[in-house]
């Protein structure tokens, strides 16, 4: 099992986000879509969250993400 460590702890947090547009409108397609997985990048770089699987449909966004407690 991966898992992270701090000094007295291990831990492996993971969850499973998604998103999903008002209506779930069909709109992340084209130029959306990659501005859409950008930006998610973008963030998660940010905040030090590892992205460990992820899909930008047409209608919604999954996310399985890394982050410490």
């Amino acid at each position: 099992m991966d898992n992270q460590s701090l000094s007295h702890t291990r831990w492996k947090c993971q969850y499973h986000v998604v998103f999903i547009p008002k209506y779930r409108r069909k709109v992340m397609y084209g130029k959306v879509k990659q501005d859409v997985r950008e930006i998610i990048k973008t963030l998660c770089e940010y905040k030090k969250v590892k992205i460990t699987a992820g899909a930008v449909c047409v209608d919604h966004v999954h996310l399985c993400i890394e982050l410490p407690p």
